[in-house]
């Protein structure tokens, strides 16, 4: 399987003690590529795990690749920002929605989903997702 990934799902693999641990590490085993991701997902990831070198490790091991150069993406990503700014998006949310405006054959796995229920690639497009079961 190949997918962008948001924090949730990262969380959720590094962490036994998150409630959506079992769902994640099961999902990783359908993974045959890094997972896409972007910095300000990594920097969260890391935040809530209290662990760089967990992060780094991810990395180091394949399960995820830095997939986003912001830099380059500053006018829509102000845009989404804009759009969405009832929903008070974080960097990582406006971050994972353009990827997934340039990478449209990819889902987006979160456990986010009722914001990315709400967000709209390409103004219209609904994000495909895969989330755990409710």
């Amino acid at each position: 399987m190949k997918a962008i990934t948001d924090t949730g799902f990262l969380v959720a693999f590094a962490s036994r003690e998150d409630k959506h641990h079992v769902w994640a590490s099961k999902l990783a085993q359908t993974i045959t590529e890094p997972l896409l991701t972007c910095e300000a997902v990594l920097a969260e990831t890391a935040f809530h795990l209290e662990s760089a070198v967990t992060v780094l490790a991810l990395i180091q091991r394949g399960l995820v690749r830095l997939a986003f150069n912001a830099e380059g993406e500053i006018p829509r990503l102000a845009e989404l920002a804009l759009r969405y700014q009832d929903r008070s998006p974080d960097f990582a949310d406006l971050c994972l929605i353009r990827m997934s405006e340039l990478h449209p054959r990819l889902p987006v796995i979160t456990i986010d989903a009722s914001d990315f229920r709400v967000y709209r690639r390409n103004r219209r497009e609904t994000i495909p997702l895969i989330v755990p079961p409710a």
